[in-house]
């Protein structure tokens, strides 16, 4: 029997976790690095992710470190599931020589908070001989872990990259297409998270399906303008990392930006719901990454400019649906 190179998956949340149960239960060792030492061996020695996956045993090729040299030795593929926040400090802690080793799988969800930039790129400045490819779609953490059917695209521009990590992580109960549009693939799936906010504060405040569809719409259309902007292909946004990602995470009770953003339309102050959660909600600071880009390229994110006003200048969510519902009227295809 060949020897099967491990996968090394550098962040030991949900997300993480979930990535790495997928592939240890079809025989692939996992290295699933923890930040924490103390964690690190808790995990290792419970054999599950109580704080974030509980119920999920881990299978015997899966093995949690703290150290990351060992982590990463011999992984022909490192998985990035890390929030993004805190992605270029996880980055800072990679041993230079290990950056061009592996195919750099980015299964983070979101934007640099301070640049707007996608993980991507952060990866590329780093490493810039780096092979990087993006993993992404509608993919809820427990129902991955769970075995639920999930589809999802692998993105890169070498066709080659995109089909390896295809390759790799392609299962019974996870299929993988491939694209060549990371850029769209990495916009869409960073900028639904703010359509989730606005659509659990709509849900939040009772405002019914009517608006629950509106807001999905032209969430869409302002993710495809910015997207557009930044060099995507429109396509990109009719399929898995556009429609099909918005539509989960707009939907769903499992998703942490949703919940969020239904705490906060039931009246909770924004920092107070941040708070209560166990979780990142990639959603916030997302927002502010997609207003910055949005004015940085002149293109108008109504939808976007109002969560923004919620979560950091006060105004409430009543106040934010007014000046939505009051924007003078347009053609639907010239509609901001």
């Amino acid at each position: 029997m060949s020897r099967i190179d491990p996968v090394c998956v550098l962040g030991a949340g949900s997300w993480g976790t979930s990535l790495g149960l997928l592939l240890a239960r079809r025989g692939i060792p996992v290295r699933l690095r923890e930040r924490t030492e103390e964690l690190a061996t808790e995990m290792e020695t419970a054999r599950e992710n109580r704080n974030f996956l509980p119920g999920f045993r881990f299978p015997d090729p899966l093995h949690v470190m703290y150290d990351m040299q060992r982590a990463l030795d011999g992984c022909r593929f490192a998985v990035l599931a890390v929030p993004s926040q805190v992605l270029p400090e996880v980055l800072e802690l990679v041993p230079a020589e290990r950056g061009t080793g592996p195919i750099w799988v980015i299964a983070t969800k979101g934007l640099d908070e301070r640049t707007g930039e996608r993980m991507s790129t952060l990866v590329a400045r780093r490493w810039p001989e780096a092979r990087i490819a993006v993993l992404a779609g509608p993919s809820l953490a427990r129902e991955v872990a769970a075995g639920q059917p999930t589809t999802v695209l692998s993105a890169a521009r070498e066709v080659e990259i995109a089909e390896a990590v295809r390759d790799r992580f392609h299962g019974p109960t996870f299929r993988v297409y491939t694209s060549d549009d990371p850029v769209g693939v990495e916009v869409g799936t960073a900028l639904k998270n703010v359509v989730a906010l606005a659509a659990g504060i709509a849900e939040g405040m009772g405002l019914g399906a009517n608006a629950h569809g509106a807001l999905l719409t032209r969430g869409l259309a302002e993710i495809t303008r910015l997207g557009a902007a930044l060099g995507a292909n429109r396509e990109t946004f009719l399929g898995l990392a556009g429609v099909g990602d918005l539509v989960t995470t707009c939907s769903s009770p499992l998703s942490r930006n949703r919940s969020l953003g239904e705490a906060i339309g039931r009246g909770t102050a924004p920092e107070a719901a941040r708070k209560a959660m166990d979780q990142v909600a990639e959603g916030v600071p997302t927002t502010r990454s997609a207003v910055r880009l949005a004015r940085r390229h002149g293109v108008e994110m109504p939808i976007a400019t109002q969560v923004h006003r919620i979560l950091f200048e006060g105004i409430p969510p009543g106040e934010a649906l007014r000046e939505l519902m009051e924007r003078p009227p347009k053609a639907e295809e010239a509609a901001g």
